[in-house]
């Protein structure tokens, strides 16, 4: 079997770190990616293995897939390359459309006009394809609608039941939870999904969709404000700043340390899929956003975090995955706990200079979808 891989957008956060392990394990490994400022910065320098081919392309490009595929024939494709911003999707949708569903859309043509079958096609997708997910009122299971922008300013922040009564949010499962996107990005990645299922389904090759819970760790960027909140509570915290909670402070994640993302990666490689599998990625457990600003403020001694009420549209109350299936199916298991993720993050974070780095308010004017209760 041959052992060559090309990773869309693999000089990010999940691809550099990716791409290095692929190489150790002796892969030939090409990567492509366009180097958006908002994700790399200004003249950051690459942190790619000195092994992996590096081609700056950009994936709504044609010509750039073309003369990729000219240069290496991969046995898999990795399709990292995406707009990932929940709330920056609402005000830049086309954006998001171009690189999501449009450059998957080209990487597919790129690879019917280079007569090339890959042996397997692997999909960092997202959580957000469920949106609010299942929640339970009572014995009945319900799919609330989006929160409007009217109820979030009315601080009325928790899903209802059908006869109003209070809901409980179930934890996502592949296969399962019906996927009912809530906003422009978690529909733009629903798309990439079934177009990849279309495409692979009628070249009887492999598909691997794997939805991520929120990565975080080492290597991720603390100056891009959709990147994650841990990155904003850690800047505010070692600035011995009170951090913002937004809500009621019991908005649920699942935090994914990068290590276990990027094994689970990389067992969809080792082991591809013979047909098509879809299978959630995170750590199993949920955490409220107070909770983690409160770890997180308690590590650099900061004051305790502020509860203030404000709320970002599109985002979802409660974020969390069974991982189950993916245990049994990937034979991959999560090995990172998060007090223990968070003490690699934030011990990290301390080596990198502050320069370009912004403050709290400077970042929450960039998401620019907030609205105070």
């Amino acid at each position: 079997m041959s052992k060559s891989v090309l990773i869309s957008g693999g000089a990010g956060f999940i691809g550099t770190a990716l791409s290095r392990r692929l190489v150790e394990a002796g892969y030939d490994v090409a990567v492509m990616d366009v180097l958006l400022a908002q994700v790399h910065g200004d003249g950051k320098a690459l942190d790619l293995h000195p092994s992996v081919r590096f081609f700056t392309g950009d994936v709504t490009h044609a010509p750039d897939w073309d003369a990729v595929l000219r240069l290496c024939r991969p046995s898999q494709v990795i399709h990292l390359a995406a707009e990932t911003g929940t709330a920056q999707s609402l005000s830049q949708a086309t954006r998001h459309g171009l690189v999501n569903v449009v450059g998957t859309t080209q990487l597919l043509d790129a690879l019917s006009r280079a007569d090339l079958v890959p042996e397997q096609i692997v999909v960092a997708s997202s959580r957000a394809v469920y949106g609010e997910g299942a929640w339970q009122a009572g014995d009945e299971v319900f799919y609330p609608r989006p929160r409007s922008h009217a109820q979030l300013q009315a601080g009325v922040w928790d899903p209802q039941g059908p006869t109003g009564e209070p809901g409980v949010p179930l934890p996502s499962r592949a296969g399962v939870t019906e996927t009912r996107p809530t906003n422009v990005y978690g529909a733009t990645k629903l798309a990439q999904e079934n177009l990849l299922t279309a495409w692979t389904s009628a070249h009887d090759t492999g598909l691997s969709i794997l939805r991520l819970q929120n990565a975080y760790g080492p290597g991720q960027s603390l100056t891009n404000p959709y990147t994650g909140v841990v990155p904003f509570f850690a800047r505010l915290s070692r600035q011995l700043r009170a951090s913002e909670v937004y809500e009621d402070g019991r908005i649920v994640r699942d935090l994914v340390y990068i290590d276990d993302v990027i094994d689970a990666l990389f067992t969809s490689v080792v082991n591809p899929a013979v047909q098509s599998r879809c299978l959630d990625i995170g750590s199993g457990h949920g955490i409220t956003i107070h909770e983690l600003a409160k770890k997180i403020a308690a590590v650099f001694g900061a004051p305790e975090p502020v509860v203030v009420g404000k709320f970002r549209d599109g985002d979802v109350r409660a974020a969390s995955c069974d991982i189950e299936p993916t245990l049994s199916d990937l034979q991959w298991r999560p090995k990172w706990t998060l007090d223990d993720g968070l003490r690699s993050l934030l011990d990290w974070i301390g080596t990198q200079t502050e320069a370009g780095a912004e403050d709290g308010a400077e970042y929450l004017d960039r998401v620019g979808v907030e609205r105070a209760r």
